[in-house]
């Protein structure tokens, strides 16, 4: 799963964090046994109950460690990550962060091109530079739209294929006075998920390459197809497409309202899928924002875990469990449940994994398994389309400026000067 959100801002204290949130599971190992530790961190769906059990499962294939859980306070795993390294506590293994941010300065340590191949569909799906430091072991789409069907269905809605219609679907909604989207917009990862969905939609949709070509200066973010699609954004803010204080609502609150019926829509990741009831599944479905050149754009994530430390006292051992824990059909049979992920392992069917899921899951996989146009998320991936390091928070933020900022261009020049400064 890929979110980030706002951590305390400096490390004053972090030793006496880490002696709270860090605990360690043993698979029956002797005192000579290796110490590793992994960095995870929860959620509504990744419960610490999800990862104890995980990481036994996985010790049990690589005999001779133990391994000790370090839970970051929140989901910004890498500003975490950077706070846990600054102070000579870099973890040996780290869960779902961004490699960018980190290889620079040789901190991870790359997966072997022979097991990529040997186990997953896409080897490549995480590759950077020819080097893949997150295994490809699922996928997911970032955002989908969710809505509420039976909301639709009071309205007389239909569900939208052009951006014509959409935005009538949003301007018909809050005549009527319901939320036409929700927002979790105090939360700057959750605030740029419609952005990126826009920005991939009409921008990666068009040209996949564009990401690579910002890197070789060939295009830029005042490019008018760029304006213009991040102008939609502001279109939906100015049509009252969100609630006027949706930059004050966190994550959880947000899916809590939106699964009670309080708004129609919903941009946000595919791992939402877990969080729906199975009793409430039948009431609600999946879209993709509509693309301005027409046709399915799919924002795809190739998404993965273990991240391992170049600079651990043990990388083979370390990279054993990262490996084990990755490839663990127990782990991945709990992800695609409750947080939604799509499997990318190579021979495995899906059906082998024994999971139950519900018709909301078998609706967003169809977009996976199909024939559709897969592009790389804007601002989620973890290959050679991701930004700059240190970019991403930046996006973010300007997500949450645009919300009340009506200078589109201005604003998007700002960012071209960030993304030529982090570039180099």
């Amino acid at each position: 799963m890929k979110r980030a959100r706002t951590l305390f801002a400096t490390a004053v204290g972090l030793a006496a964090a880490l002696s709270l949130t860090a605990c360690s599971t043993s698979a029956g190992t002797g005192s000579g046994a290796t110490a590793l530790t992994f960095m995870t961190f929860e959620t509504p769906a990744l419960t610490a109950t999800f990862w104890d059990s995980s990481i036994s499962d996985a010790q049990k294939q690589v005999p001779g460690i133990s391994v000790k859980k370090i839970v970051s306070p929140d989901a910004d795993r890498d500003k975490y990550a950077k706070q846990l390294q600054a102070s000579g506590q870099f973890p040996d293994v780290l869960s779902s962060i961004t490699p960018k941010d980190f290889i620079g300065a040789g901190l991870l340590q790359p997966y072997d091109r022979k097991w990529l191949e040997e186990h997953f569909t896409d080897p490549d799906g995480n590759a950077i530079q020819g080097k893949s430091y997150i295994p490809p072991t699922n996928s997911q789409i970032i955002p989908m739209i969710f809505y509420n069907k039976k909301i639709f269905a009071a309205h007389h809605l239909e569900v939208p294929t052009t951006w014509d219609q959409f935005m009538t679907v949003v301007r018909t909604l809050r005549k009527a006075g319901v939320t036409p989207l929700q927002m979790a917009g105090a939360e700057p990862w959750a605030a740029a998920c419609p952005l990126s969905g826009l920005i991939t939609a009409d921008v990666l949709g068009k040209n996949p390459d564009w990401v690579k070509d910002r890197y070789a200066g060939t295009v830029k973010f005042t490019d008018a197809n760029m304006v213009a699609a991040v102008g939609k954004y502001r279109e939906l803010v100015t049509a009252g497409g969100f609630d006027k204080g949706a930059l004050g609502v966190n994550y959880n609150d947000a899916n809590t309202q939106f699964l009670a019926g309080k708004s129609a829509m919903y941009p946000m990741g595919s791992w939402l899928i877990g969080l729906i009831p199975p009793a409430d599944a039948a009431d609600f479905g999946t879209f993709l924002l509509p693309s301005a050149g027409g046709g399915t754009v799919v924002p795809f994530n190739t998404g993965g875990t273990t991240s391992v430390s170049a600079k651990s006292a043990d990388v083979p051992k370390a990279m054993d469990f990262a490996k084990a824990w990755s490839l663990s059909r127990t782990n991945l049979k709990t992800l695609i449940e409750t947080d939604g992920a799509f499997p990318m392992l190579k021979d495995v069917p899906f059906d082998s994994f024994g999971a139950k899921v519900t018709p909301v899951y078998t609706e967003a996989y169809a977009y996976v398994t199909g024939d559709a146009r897969k592009v790389s998320a804007f601002g989620e991936v973890n290959n050679d389309d991701a930004l700059p390091a240190g970019l991403v928070d930046q996006f973010n933020a300007l997500a949450q400026k645009l919300f009340t900022d009506s200078d589109v261009k201005g604003q998007l020049a700002a960012f071209d000067t960030a993304w030529d400064k982090a570039a180099k």
